[in-house]
């Protein structure tokens, strides 16, 4: 992987004093390649980018240009057409169907733009099912599960339903899932695109705090600016390319636009 402008190393500052700056997701040569009635789509063109345990890296770039397929691809919630991912330096490719599900249940949390909670489930239940699937007993999930809703301020609303509660509050119930088996990683997909300014200011504070104070590695595809201010480093994708990955304190904010030493 090269340094300089495309990947920029982590000083000790920038990592807020994290104590092991390992490399948790590396992609090869990550291409993704969509066939519609003959006609190809290439998503991804070659992308070779890591990431280090407890970073915050805020994946930036206009619509449509690969940044929730980069999310897919990390995730193992889609395969590449060519090139290799890597979790924890395990290469995704070459895990079986069962070992992809149990790797995706313990090690990565996803969180949506739209929340993808159960709508017939209280808070608690749409929590509590990762640890379902991950073997937890019964009585440890439920008491684990009101932990992490106290966590993200809704405690006291776990036996509410989705449709009884705001798109914030939905939002919190979808990261407590996310954390419910204690992930590394924290994969969130336009997480305040739905949200007005306020609340999606709760969420952001939310995250950032999850990532300092449980050391879970963030990483957000999203169009909030607000995440100049809590992120490490910001990776630009366009037309299915990494432009350019920044540390936060290189970027220069303008009005209408976001740039950066050369």
């Amino acid at each position: 992987m090269n340094s300089d402008k495309h990947n920029p190393p982590l000083t000790p500052s920038d990592a807020r004093d994290k104590q092991n700056l390992r490399v948790i997701i590396r992609t090869v040569r990550l291409e993704k390649k969509y066939v519609i009635k003959d006609i190809v789509t290439v998503a991804l063109k070659g992308i070779d980018v890591e990431i280090f345990t407890g970073e915050f890296i805020s994946v930036m770039g206009p619509s449509g240009s690969g940044k929730s397929t980069f999310f897919n691809m990390v995730g193992g919630l889609d395969q590449p057409s060519s090139g290799r991912v890597f979790i924890d330096e395990v290469d995704v490719a070459q895990l079986t169907a069962v070992e992809l599900a149990f790797l995706r249940c313990r090690k990565i949390g996803y969180i949506f733009q739209s929340y993808n909670l159960v709508q017939y489930m209280t808070a608690l239940e749409n929590v509590t099912i990762p640890m379902t699937f991950a073997g937890l007993h019964a009585d440890e999930a439920r008491d684990k599960g009101m932990r992490i809703l106290d966590i993200v301020g809704l405690k006291e609303r776990w036996f509410h339903r989705p449709i009884e509660m705001s798109g914030g509050q939905q939002q919190r119930v979808a990261i407590a899932r996310a954390m419910a088996n204690d992930p590394s990683v924290l994969l969130c997909d336009e997480p305040t695109a739905n949200l007005d300014l306020n609340t999606g200011k709760e969420i952001l504070e939310i995250l950032q705090r999850l990532n300092k104070e449980k050391h879970v590695t963030v990483i957000c595809a999203t169009h909030d600016h607000r995440m100049l201010n809590i992120c490490d480093r910001l990776m630009w994708i366009r037309d299915g390319e990494v432009e350019r990955i920044a540390r936060r304190d290189e970027v220069n904010i303008e009005v209408g636009s976001i740039g950066g030493e050369e």
